[in-house]
């Protein structure tokens, strides 16, 4: 069964990061630059949040605010679900899902190792069921 941990080494578990004072432009512009949907949001080792594309859409751009006076602080998503290497995708793809989200993160010991998102899942799973399919047509042909 894959696992969140294949998907880390898979893709790397470097996370960007921004402080929850700096203006939503900025982290948009750092998310533009680094082609992702999403930034963790933390204090120093402490981690706040994320904050999403959707975030913005909902939070900033749909209510009329400025993303240059609006802060990370004030649009960030709080309380996800948390994982661990050890998770299924079986069971991210679930909490995605039951939760409407798309990105988690991940934590080894309190602290932040990386992040997932759907994209991520889906990927795993496809690259999972090649391997399978592989797998079968080599047992049918020996």
């Amino acid at each position: 069964m894959r696992k969140v941990a294949h998907i880390l080494q898979r893709k790397g578990s470097s996370v960007v990061t921004v402080s929850p004072q700096l203006p939503v432009i900025n982290a948009l512009q750092l998310m533009a630059d680094k082609n992702i949907g999403s930034v963790m949001v933390m204090e120093g080792d402490a981690y706040l949040g994320i904050m999403t594309e959707r975030d913005y859409a909902r939070k900033v751009i749909l209510k009329g605010q400025s993303s240059t006076e609006t802060f990370v602080k004030d649009i960030m998503s709080t309380g996800l679900p948390r994982i661990t290497p050890d998770n299924s995708i079986d069971t991210c793809m679930h909490i995605m899902s039951e939760n409407n989200i798309r990105y988690l993160p991940v934590f080894v010991n309190d602290r932040v190792t990386g992040i997932i998102s759907i994209n991520d899942v889906v990927t795993e799973t496809i690259l999972s069921q090649r391997e399978t399919i592989d797998q079968l047509k080599s047992y049918i042909q020996s």
